[in-house]
């Protein structure tokens, strides 16, 4: 399997890690951010199976080469931090799929393939793909989803300076519970409950998500 070690030599070899800067923001209130957590960067979860495109709508390829874009176009960029396990964050992953239902949503049309889905998020420019990246990243907080689901209409900060978006858990009639983020554009992406707590352990955790969250 990929390791942080692979993603960071790949960035290096691109002059992209140096002087790599981390923005700061304050914790959620219940976030463990404990010192016996492991330090397994999320970069380990994006390279999981490889850096290539494939045929898997429910994997993270097109996040993966998003991310590897901003990083080889700004060396500054603070998205670096996703490959630094010592450092504690909660991002949320938008899957390939949750990529290609954003292109429909601002073309009308289906990308039809994982790279096609990747050249139009591309489209939108790398200051643009760098602020929807970081959008997604809540730095200094591990939220897992036992928080999650105590943390309705809690407001978390991301990595994006000056933006947040807010929690809303719902209560089924069937007693069910999910979880869905109400982001700044006003749409309502929801945690895909069978994959939660990704990385667990770790000072960095992830949680899936179905749609895209925009700025």
């Amino acid at each position: 399997m990929p390791t942080i070690r692979r993603m960071t030599g790949m960035l290096a070899a691109a002059g992209v890690l140096a002087g790599a800067a981390l923005v700061a923001a304050p914790s959620a209130g219940a976030a463990s951010t404990s010192s016996h957590l492991g330090t397994k960067p999320l970069s380990d979860i994006l390279l999981a199976d490889g850096d290539t495109f494939d045929h898997n709508p429910w994997d993270y390829d097109v996040l993966t080469q998003a991310v590897l874009a901003v990083l080889t176009n700004d060396p500054s960029s603070p998205v670096a931090v996703l490959t630094d396990g010592t450092v504690p964050l909660t991002a949320f992953l938008p899957t390939d799929r949750a990529f290609a239902k954003t292109v429909h949503d601002l073309t009308g049309a289906w990308p039809g393939s994982e790279k096609k889905t990747f050249d139009a998020v591309a489209g939108l420019g790398l200051d643009t793909v760098e602020a929807i990246l970081l959008y997604h990243v809540v730095p200094g907080a591990t939220i897992d989803s036992s928080m999650a689901l105590q943390a309705d209409g809690v407001a978390l900060p991301t990595a994006l300076a000056g933006k947040s978006f807010t929690v809303d858990v719902i209560h089924k009639s069937d007693g069910a519970v999910g979880v869905r983020l109400l982001d700044a554009a006003a749409r309502y992406p929801y945690l895909v409950l069978n994959h939660l707590d990704i990385n667990q352990g770790n000072r960095q955790i992830a949680h899936r998500i179905g749609r895209v969250l925009l700025p």
